[in-house]
């Protein structure tokens, strides 16, 4: 009687010997466990030629499951910020020891020989590979570049917004300034009306809601303030003569 045998294809155990593995139960759960990962080592060769170098986010620390060699692999090849796409993958295709475990499978399962090659990467196939791999460090570095110009640009700009922005707000407070000392010089020659006269007390209040107004609004087009109009004083009005205080010993 031949001695108990697990498949781990299967994932049962037989008690024909190693001949399960000719049967047609074992050839057709083969042919679908490679076909599932077939198409990673598909895009892993697609990158031998034009390697892509991303920046590094946590789903780059995914792993596959190599049926050759029974175990997790690095999908992708990761340093510090960067990233490698499918670096880790054709790192271990390549390796000798990836090499040396599928000829077992292969002899092991009775598997397809013409399909072996398509899970291994050749010693020149992965020379290919570093040297797209600098290339697209270069590339990426470009682009860095470019990008942090871009944002030193914009940073320039809004600081030149926020300077203008400042200097209208400036000007507008230096003539509000104005017209309060032209205020302080119409009470004092004026003693007996107050400040301002009703009139001019009207116009000064509006000149004052237009102040406002302007500042309110100067952070967002501070480019199309409209200074409010000084209030027009008029010095020699009929019925208000002006009294000249002398200095007396």
């Amino acid at each position: 009687m031949a001695p108990a045998y697990y498949c781990p294809l299967c994932r049962q155990t037989f008690f024909c010997g190693r001949g399960h593995v000719y049967s047609r139960k074992h050839q057709r759960q083969l042919k679908a466990a490679l076909e599932r990962l077939l198409p990673q080592v598909e895009a892993a060769r697609k990158a031998v030629r034009a390697a892509q170098v991303e920046r590094y986010v946590p789903e780059h620390d995914r792993r596959c499951w190599c049926l050759c060699c029974g175990c997790e692999v690095r999908k992708h090849l990761s340093h510090g910020n960067l990233t490698v796409l499918h670096g880790g993958l054709l790192e271990h295709l390549a390796s000798p020891e990836h090499k040396k475990a599928t000829n077992r499978f292969w002899w092991e399962n009775k598997a397809e020989v013409q399909m072996k090659d398509k899970f291994l990467i050749s010693p020149q196939d992965y020379a290919r590979f570093k040297k797209s791999m600098l290339r697209g460090l270069d590339s990426y570095e470009e682009k860095e570049d470019e990008v942090i110009k871009e944002m030193a640009a914009q940073i320039r700009e809004v600081e030149h917004s926020r300077q203008e922005m400042v200097r209208s707000v400036l000007e507008v407070g230096f003539l509000w300034r104005i017209q309060s000392s032209i205020q302080i010089h119409w009470s004092l020659a004026h003693p007996d009306t107050g400040l301002v006269s009703e009139e001019h007390g009207q116009g000064w209040e509006k000149g004052r809601e237009e102040f406002t107004r302007q500042v309110s609004s100067s952070s967002q087009q501070p480019s199309d303030l409209d200074l409010p109009p000084a209030p027009k004083l008029d010095w020699m009005e009929t019925g208000q003569p002006l009294t000249f205080i002398d200095y007396q010993v």
